[in-house]
């Protein structure tokens, strides 16, 4: 496969895993309001959530499992700088260096 089609169906799994720790930011902030917020979050969400998993069977059908599947690791990355940014949830140093080593080792396998 050539590079510029690998790099456009990196594109989509990073704006897959992307909706995806959106749709996770949504499912907590819905679950810690109250009345109606909580089923539009949660409903949103959900959305987000359909959205990328159909951007990742997208993808899934036309390159291999081991390089699809190992974009999944920026979900986390997401999630955690979402939940400190819009939650201000804290994140520890070491936390911080977890996601920079998930970050390099998605890369790397991105790039074979």
């Amino acid at each position: 496969m050539d590079r510029e089609s690998k790099m456009f169906f990196a594109l989509i799994l990073v704006f897959s895993t992307l909706l995806g720790g959106a749709g996770q930011l949504l499912f907590k902030a819905g679950l810690e309001s109250a009345g109606l917020y909580i089923a539009v979050y949660l409903f949103f969400g959900l959305i987000l959530y359909g959205i990328s998993t159909l951007a990742y069977f997208y993808t899934l059908s036309r390159r291999s499992l081991s390089w699809a599947y190992s974009f999944g690791g920026l979900s986390y990355i997401f999630a955690s700088v979402f939940a400190y940014a819009f939650l201000a949830e804290p994140v520890s140093p070491l936390r911080w260096i977890g996601i920079l080593v998930i970050a390099i080792g998605t890369a790397v396998i991105g790039l074979s």
